[in-house]
């Protein structure tokens, strides 16, 4: 997304992080060691232990343009390379709200660290659509085995061989390949006839090249660099180490665990939480920039010496920006239970994957605590527009994960840019916590599964009658 931990089986339920943090605590960096500290079992502390590790290297990271080591081993540590991975290796099969939690609680730390924790997960689930022995290969010694992707678009030249296949070409933007074991690279299948088919391919990091072509403006430290494999060298890849991408739409098939039946989280077709995942990262980031804003706000006053927190309008300033950024923590929330709940049945699916899925606060405050499934409520009224009613089961619940994030995103770059507005001059100076976040939230935006048309218009789908 290498210093690889000791495996140890997974317990027989998925770890959850720790509950989210207020948004308005300040969050605290240490000043940088040279010294690596042990990193704790996978679990609660572990996490915790990442997050320190993330907030005490963030600045360094970002210099470098990588994860320092440490934050690496700590993410290891923190189990999120396992978080998807089948059961029968040793991995957690865990949920998607863990992982939100988790992820988002890194993000207030490092917006960097963050997105390479949760694409190490979200690889994992990715490779466990490959067949038995292709997972065997990835995971039969340890479950916390590092796996970075490039498949969108795919890319490279692709020719069939005896036993499998040959694979050359370049691929942009693999998130943190720098520390990654094995690569998941994408290409395109010619040798059938018709359309040419969407192959997933694993291929170990030793045999890819690097070449160093990510130098933005924000996720400095995620490595997204381009890799190669040049055509003189073309790498094989054997038939047991492939998927064509059909497969990301039905569920992992292949992930079945010992009683024959694949976990929830195997179960769920990529589209449903591609964004979701996308914008776990980007809730961190907001919610590290109210803590800087917070910080830099306390320390300020008004002309007559009073503190400027007194002012109204840096009061009503706060309670919006903190009330978006729970707002888009609920609708990423509900997206995960979403997920969390899907019945696998496809378009036809349950009432866990319509719009009678919800969530709904606890606790008090603008500080959101863990949250519940709220009671079913009915769907929405049929459109006059489309006599039939709705779109319903797995087309709907895709629709609205992807409007949700999407919006969620919208909420948290709003937030933040009201808070980099009103915070100062000092909110300005490089290597602080608001400026870091604010550059951070801007490229997780950008993304292409965040775009706010596209997903409007998925979810239009959904009640509208196409061409009416």
């Amino acid at each position: 997304m290498p210093v690889a931990t000791a495996s140890a089986p997974a317990p027989a339920e998925p770890t959850p992080g720790p509950a989210p943090a207020p948004a308005h605590v300040p969050t605290a960096t240490a000043t940088p060691t040279p010294a690596l500290t042990p990193v704790p079992a996978p679990g609660a502390p572990a996490v915790g232990h990442l997050r320190a590790v993330a907030a005490r290297r963030a600045e360094e990271s970002e210099r470098s343009g990588a994860l320092h080591p440490e934050v690496v081993a700590a993410l290891t540590g923190a189990g999120l390379a396992r978080h998807f991975v089948p059961r029968r290796w040793g991995g957690t099969a865990g949920t998607f709200t863990a992982l939100l939690d988790t992820v988002a609680g890194v993000g207030a730390a490092c917006a960097s660290t963050a997105w390479c924790g949760v694409l190490l997960a979200a690889h994992g689930r990715l490779a466990a659509h490959l067949p038995a022995e292709g997972q065997r290969e990835l995971w039969g010694d340890s479950p916390d085995t590092r796996v970075a992707a490039a498949v969108v678009p795919p890319a490279g030249r692709l020719t069939r061989v005896p036993g499998g296949w040959t694979l050359s070409g370049e691929w942009a933007f693999a998130s943190g390949v720098e520390h990654a074991e094995w690569l998941l690279l994408a290409s395109l299948d010619r040798t059938g006839p018709g359309a040419p088919g969407y192959r997933v391919l694993a291929v170990p990091r030793e045999r890819v090249g690097i070449r160093e072509t990510w130098d933005a403006v924000g996720l400095r430290a995620t490595g997204s660099h381009s890799v190669a494999v040049d055509a003189a060298d073309a790498v094989f890849v054997p038939e047991h180490r492939t998927f064509l991408r059909e497969a990301l739409m039905t569920g992992a098939t292949e992930a079945a665990e010992p009683g024959g039946v694949p976990a929830p989280c195997h179960r769920v077709p990529y589209p449903l939480v591609a964004a979701l995942l996308f914008a776990a990262p980007a809730l961190g980031a907001a919610r590290g920039a109210l803590d800087a804003w917070t910080v830099l706000t306390g320390l300020r006053r008004l002309p007559d010496g009073s503190p400027l927190t007194a002012d109204p309008v840096v009061q009503q300033t706060f309670a919006r920006c903190a009330a978006e950024i729970d707002a888009a923590h609920l609708l990423l929330r509900s997206a995960a239970a979403r997920a969390d709940g899907w019945s696998g049945a496809g378009a036809g699916g349950g009432a866990q994957d319509d719009r009678s899925t919800g969530t709904g606060p606890t606790g008090a405050g603008h500080s959101l605590g863990p949250l519940a499934p709220a009671p079913a409520t009915p769907g929405p009224t049929p459109c006059a527009c489309n006599p039939a009613g709705p779109v319903t089961g797995g087309a709907a619940a895709v629709a609205l994960n992807q409007r949700d994030a999407a919006v969620a995103v919208d909420l948290l770059t709003g937030a933040v840019e009201r808070l980099m507005r009103t915070g100062g001059a000092r909110g300005l100076i490089a290597g602080g916590g608001l400026e870091r976040a604010w550059r951070d939230l801007h490229a997780i935006g950008a993304h292409a599964a965040l775009q706010p048309a596209p997903a409007a218009a998925a979810y239009a789908a959904t009640v509208f009658t196409p061409g009416a």
